[in-house]
């Protein structure tokens, strides 16, 4: 009886640890799928950055700098996903390579052309809001403006999110007053009174210096804001990279004359680029 009962005690534990084994196993082929799957998803945005980057060439500073950005994410995004060990780090890729697609669909704008096709809303970009209106303020001796629209005096784009855990509103600015806190990964004092001077009022943004220190956006106010435009933030007929929702123009071109195939598959060829086309 003795001897019974420990073969059956022998086979349970066997079972246990097969069973522990297989799901162990299991979970681990689950990854790796997870992880290519995210890789290729980041890789399929990140070459059609490059493309873009590759073919366009700035007309003006707006342009120019926009191009200069775009270029930068692209640097950062090739080398996130070189060394992306988890579909989190992958996405991550993803996100800085659509990044860069809002700052070449800010130079195309500038520059009088087709912006391109939507693009995937970045974390926080919604309930950042955007500059709706041209602003002009005086800061600690410099003068510091913010527009809906590139021009001379403002060159600067953002295309909206959060920036050391703060909102920057998408728009053209005469500085990138965001750009210490990006680099340094926290913001100055005094942030938040330019805050407050720059975007008090103003439509696009419904939040104020309070919401800003804060890190408005983050949670419920981004559930909020998704829910009430899944199809993508409307600030008074601005868009990221200057689509006039009033008007259906898409700088200047018929958006109907837009290749809605998107991305031509065509501007990799060979796995080199096309460099006679330049579309997306």
């Amino acid at each position: 009886m003795n001897s019974v009962l420990l073969v059956l005690i022998v086979l349970v534990i066997a079972a246990i640890a097969f069973a522990v084994y297989s799901s162990s196993k299991s979970a681990g082929r689950r990854s790796a799928e997870s992880l290519a799957d995210a890789k290729a998803d980041a890789r399929r945005i990140i070459e059609r950055l490059g493309g873009q980057v590759l073919n366009l060439t700035g007309t003006d500073d707006a342009s120019k700098q926009a191009l200069a950005d775009a270029s930068e994410r692209y640097t950062a995004a090739s080398s996130q996903i070189d060394q992306a060990t988890t579909a989190k780090q992958a996405a991550l890729a993803k996100e800085s390579a659509i990044e860069g697609l809002y700052y070449v669909r800010a130079a195309r704008t500038a520059m009088g052309m087709d912006p391109g096709p939507e693009l995937e809303t970045l974390t926080g970009q919604r309930s950042a809001g955007a500059v709706t209106e041209d602003r002009t303020i005086n800061f600690e001796g410099r003068q510091l403006e913010a527009s809906p629209t590139p021009s001379q005096r403002t060159p600067n784009y953002y295309p909206g999110g959060r920036v050391a855990g703060r909102p920057v509103p998408a728009g053209w600015y005469s500085e990138p007053w965001w750009k210490t806190a990006l680099v340094a990964g926290a913001w100055g004092v005094g942030s938040a009174l330019l805050f407050d001077s720059l975007f008090s009022g103003m439509h696009g943004v419904n939040y104020g210096a309070q919401g800003f220190e804060s890190g408005y956006g983050d949670g419920y106010s981004d559930g909020y804001a998704a829910g009430q435009d899944a199809g993508g933030y409307d600030g008074g007929g601005y868009d990221n990279a200057g689509y006039d929702s009033g008007s259906g123009d898409w700088g200047g071109t018929d958006a109907s004359g837009w290749d809605s195939g998107g991305f031509d598959g065509g501007g990799f060829d060979g796995g080199g680029f096309d460099f006679g086309g330049g579309d997306f």
